[in-house]
This record gives structure tokens, C-alpha cells and sequence, in this order.
């Protein structure tokens, strides 16, 4: 059972494009993916605390372009090791 009085770090992680200056390719989308897989299933075992969706609405030339992303609040009662500073 998941108790949020256990938590003591908080990893964001954020998936597709959040910044209209720099859209994120494909790539970078795939490897946030694996990210919030990674915090999921791995030890010490992270929970969704919280998301944050969002999405702006551009005018690129004659096209409009949509740009979405979501955020994961993911903790874990303690830092994980294979996350960098």
C-alpha cells in the first residue's frame, strides 16, 4: 500500500513538448517514455503522485500546430541511484 507519508523525493518527468521554442523530436518523447518506466517498475518502486496536462496552440505560417505534454509527479521513499542530479 502506497503511503504518501513515505515519500521523501519527488521526480518530475515531463513527456512531449513543453517549450514552444523547442519541440521535442520523437526521440526525446521515446526516451522520457522510458524514464517514467524506469521510475515505475524498478527499486526503489516510484507512484504517480500527480500529472499536469497542458497544450499550446501555434500559428506556424499558414499551419497550426498543436504542441501536449504531460507531466508525472512520480515519488519514491527514498532517492534512486541510476537518477542523476
Amino acid at each position: 500500500m502506497f503511503d504518501i507519508t513515505d515519500v521523501r523525493f519527488v521526480k518530475r518527468v515531463v513527456i512531449g513538448s513543453n517549450n514552444p521554442n523547442q519541440i521535442a523530436s520523437e526521440a526525446q518523447v521515446e526516451e522520457s517514455r522510458a524514464l517514467l518506466n524506469r521510475c515505475l517498475n524498478e527499486s526503489p518502486r516510484g507512484h504517480i503522485m500527480a500529472t499536469e496536462k497542458s497544450f499550446n496552440v501555434l500559428q506556424i505560417g499558414e499551419h497550426q500546430v498543436v504542441l501536449q505534454w504531460i507531466c508525472y509527479h512520480v515519488g519514491f521513499p527514498r532517492k534512486p541511484g541510476w537518477i542523476g542530479e
